[in-house]
């Protein structure tokens, strides 16, 4: 531990003082060690692979030692993995069960025994590849998925290459299932092996191990480098990279975002035919590379190898055709249908000719991962972190496609094989456990004046109830994306510049929204200003910007969000805030109250409109949100309490005192007015206007 270890191909990101910090808990160093595994995705990817320890205990009952593995439970990441995460389990109890062990037929019924083996009742439920950790004889294991060694676990000669790069320390095991069988398999290749260094899992991925967690650390980072090393050695050496690129002048960074977005919102309305779904959007360099290359079609067609890729991505992608795609938008559309419905089709059969008696009903027939030569791939799933993970893992796929056509053929798994996983009882019944979704999953909401107190409130009620949220706004944009994706997660929030008087601005606001979701599904029109001054002090500078922010700002942005709503054909809601003032004559008032009735009436004359496109038009108006809210901190407050009689710091009470409830009203209040007319409450309910405003008479709508 002396020297100072470089790598090219993977992170050295072992601290020595850290790493003391902690010994003595070796619990806590193996989670470090995970924990720094998960951190490259070069070794594993989101939630692939899993780690173990193997500890004595003491006993609860007994009072005796005894050997206990902790493990990355069912579900887990590496990466964030805590003890909360880790199963642990009696060692001699998981060798007890080769005694029950009733062979492959009855694979999926060891899945509840391992319950018996529990050593902590409450731990995290274990996973499948449980046995796989526990019936090795080594106290730290590590099964990762990189991709260096899935190229070569899915090449053609992948045992001979396996021998060539590392003799007799490594082995072989073909393509098996996870399950018991595996292990028992494992354990007997190193029992017929000693001085393995590890074992390759043919189409699945590599075990290590060690006597410490740095040894089993530094002894998966050197057989990961050795591979990285030797696809890099032979890349181009044999042919060109997916056989050279087919398409040599494709469009610039800009262009290729451009057209993405404008096809975006059609790609998601189409996938989203059983469940409203999220999108990512990547032109990596690595896509690019094999999209615009001679190989995609060839390749594509093979499937993924990896259990992991194929769970995440379908077995295999949807290709567009480059030249269909350069079409007008009309005929783009009807070709993307066709390909859609096409790809439903053979899925269907792919689902038909492998189906087992008992396997669970065929799930969503629409493809997961979009493969556009030119532009790059879309990836589409029930939520956004699905969906850009669903992304990341076709990546993978496309690293171990270069590879192993680098050394040597790749070889996708067998159709069977892949249809037994991704119907495999055990997964079916863990996505029959996922939690209920809330009533705004995959939905993409869009607020302008998302920054600021009534904007931000909004924001966060949508985020609390499931929705991705983009908070379109002037000011507050990084500590506001930064505060949201902290708190409702990295996946869900986004912010954005916006000037909602240029067509522009707004242009750009909605292709990031976009780009970011695939879509957008609820827009609210939140943005504006305040202005409180007698007729005689009110200038035309006064009238115009409130009829240019207020007016002029909501017909813009609704008008170039409606067109996504239309590619979309999902329905919508539109929501506007407007203001009591829209409704009541008030003193001082001429040139706001003026714009916020021009907003209320614009909203039912949209409502009238958008109907027949399931798009839900309704206005919130609030009145004398005081708290938090940006329009109070500049002169309108002095306004206002100039109009009254009273002091800047009465208004609040004021405020009240006027109201029939007697009560202040606040920035989460006009949320959740927003909240019940998107959340499918008043999913029948269009042109109406919601008061928000403790009950003022005078705003009864008549």
């Amino acid at each position: 531990m002396e020297k100072t270890l470089t790598f090219q191909h993977v992170s050295y990101l072992w601290d020595e003082t850290k790493a003391l910090e902690l010994s003595g808990d070796e619990v806590a160093l193996f989670l470090y060690r995970s924990n720094l595994l998960g951190a490259d995705l070069r070794l594993t990817n989101y939630a692939g692979g899993n780690t173990s320890c193997k500890i004595i205990e003491t006993d609860p009952v007994t009072g005796e030692p005894v050997n206990v593995m902790w493990v990355k439970g069912s579900g887990g990441d590496i990466g964030t993995l805590t003890k909360a995460g880790c199963a642990n389990l009696y060692v001699d109890k998981l060798h007890a069960l080769k005694n029950r062990y009733r062979g492959l037929e009855h694979e999926d019924e060891m899945v509840a025994l391992f319950e018996y083996c529990l050593f902590d009742p409450k731990c995290a439920t274990p996973s499948i590849d449980t046995p796989l950790h526990g019936l090795l004889p080594f106290k730290h294991i590590d099964h990762l998925h990189p991709d260096a060694l899935i190229a070569i676990a899915a090449s053609k000669d992948g045992e001979a290459i396996m021998k060539e790069i590392w003799g007799n320390t490594m082995a072989w095991l073909p393509w098996q299932k996870p399950g018991f069988d595996l292990g028992l398999q494992l354990e007997k290749v190193v029992a017929e092996n000693p001085g393995l260094r590890g074992v390759i899992l043919g189409g699945h991925g590599l075990f290590t191990w060690g006597n410490t967690s740095y040894e089993s650390y530094i002894n998966t980072l050197e057989v990961i480098e050795q591979a990285a090393a030797y696809l890099e050695a032979n890349y181009g050496r044999k042919r060109p990279v997916f056989g050279g690129p087919r398409l040599t002048n494709g469009p610039g960074a800009d262009d290729r975002r451009r057209q993405a977005a404008e096809v975006m919102p059609v790609l998601r309305g189409l996938a989203s035919g059983n469940r409203r779904m999220l999108g990512h959007f990547t032109d990596d360099v690595r896509v690019l590379e094999f999209v615009n290359s001679h190989d995609l079609a060839r390749l594509a067609q093979k499937g993924t190898s990896c259990p992991d890729h194929f769970l995440r991505t379908k077995i295999r992608p949807l290709v567009l055709d480059e030249a269909a795609m350069r079409q007008p938008l009309p005929a783009v559309k009807e070709y993307l249908q066709e390909q859609f419905a096409a790809y439903r089709v053979a899925y269907a059969a792919y689902y038909d000719r492998s189906r087992h008696p008992n396997s669970p009903a065929m799930r969503d027939a629409n493809p997961v991962v979009i493969l556009w030569p030119g532009v790059g791939m879309f990836a589409f799933a029930k939520d956004k972190q699905t969906a850009r993970v669903a992304a990341e893992f076709y990546t993978n796929a496309i690293n171990v496609m270069k590879g192993a056509e680098a050394v040597s053929e790749y070889t996708g798994l067998a159709e069977q094989e892949a249809f037994n996983i991704e119907y495999w009882l055990l997964e079916e019944a863990k996505l029959q456990r996922m939690p209920k979704p809330k009533s705004l999953s995959g939905q993409v909401a869009y607020v302008t004046g998302g920054t600021g107190g009534i904007g931000l409130a909004i924001c966060e009620a949508l985020l609390q109830n499931g929705a991705c949220v983009v908070a379109a706004d002037r000011d507050r944009l990084d500590d506001t994306q930064a505060d949201l994706r902290k708190r409702y997660g990295k996946d869900n929030a986004l912010a954005v510049g916006i000037d909602v008087t240029q067509d522009a601005a707004i242009a750009d606001s909605l292709r990031a929204t976009v780009l970011q979701f695939g879509g957008v599904d609820i827009v609210v029109n939140c943005a504006g200003l305040s202005i409180s001054k007698p007729l005689a002090e009110t200038t035309q500078a006064d009238w115009d910007i409130l009829n240019d922010v207020l007016v002029k700002g909501q017909f813009l942005v609704t008008q170039q969000a409606v067109e996504i709503l239309r590619k979309q054909q999902l329905g919508g809601n539109v929501v506007n805030i407007a203001s009591k003032n829209g409704l009541v004559a008030g003193p001082n008032n001429v040139a706001y109250g003026t714009a916020k009735a021009a907003q209320l009436h614009m909203s039912r004359l949209l409502a009238a409109e958008l109907g027949p496109d399931k798009v839900r038009v309704n206005t919130v108006n609030p009145d004398a949100v005081l708290r938090g809210s940006k329009i109070w901190e500049g002169d309108w407050a002095a306004g206002r309490a100039k109009a009254y009689g009273v002091s800047v710091e009465e208004l609040p009470a004021h405020y009240a005192k006027r109201t029939l409830l007697g009560e202040e009203v606040l920035a989460e209040d006009i949320a959740k007015a927003v909240l019940v007319f998107v959340d499918g409450s008043l999913s029948k309910s269009t042109g109406n206007v919601l008061n928000v405003d403790g009950g003022v008479a005078m705003a009864f709508v008549r």
